[in-house]
């Protein structure tokens, strides 16, 4: 297992303390202080990698060993400034419908790894929809996405006092062009530390 630890935004390398264990139960770690990484993996346990760094949000990922080609897992960590939100990029929903895509299980569970690693974290899950339609509709439907996000966290032994939803529906758009790829950019969860 290898990657690096590199700016979400510049992709340079960020000096972090990065952590390893076997997830969930932890009888396998080490630690460094680097922006590169490598270890190895012993058995099919699955692995989560921490990196933390100062003027950055901690980001945990969570490695499979079954994801391993040629003997190898390449994974960089994607550090973002402290202040900064971080879009949940896989998750996907049912159009117009606060249903989960089980492809999105992943993403959501590295997310778990990541509050149970760092237990002071607490969260708040930011929904946005495009701006098509009914804008009270729209609302509604980014409040329940982000509360089914919110559920499936909870579900992995996550305290609910721990994380807070917040919509906003398309009143905040990444993009107002009128195009499908512009409204799917638009269509996201992001997550805000609120304390670290």
């Amino acid at each position: 297992m290898q990657g690096k630890a590199v700016d979400a935004l510049t992709g340079k390398g960020v000096k972090s303390k990065i952590s390893y264990k076997s997830y969930p139960t932890g009888s396998i770690s080490g630690s460094k202080n680097d922006s590169a990484y490598s270890f190895s993996i012993f058995g099919s346990s699955k692995y989560s990698v921490t990196a933390e760094a100062t003027g950055y949000l901690p980001r945990t990922i969570l490695v499979d060993p079954k994801e391993a080609s040629d003997l190898k897992i390449l994974r960089d960590l994607l550090m973002v400034p402290t202040g900064q939100t971080i879009r949940l990029n896989h998750l996907i929903f049912t159009q117009g419908k606060a249903i989960i895509n089980p492809q999105s299980f992943a993403e959501l569970d590295e997310v778990v790894a990541m509050m149970k690693v760092n237990e002071k974290i607490e969260i708040q899950l930011e929904g946005h929809t495009d701006s098509q339609g009914n804008a009270s509709a729209n609302m509604e439907l980014s409040q329940d996405r982000v509360d089914a996000v919110k559920k499936y966290i909870v579900s992995k032994g996550i305290d609910k006092n721990r994380i807070k939803t917040k919509a906003f529906g398309g009143t905040q758009p990444l993009s107002n062009e009128k195009t499908e790829d512009a409204r799917s950019l638009n269509r996201r969860v992001e997550m805000r530390i609120l304390k670290n």
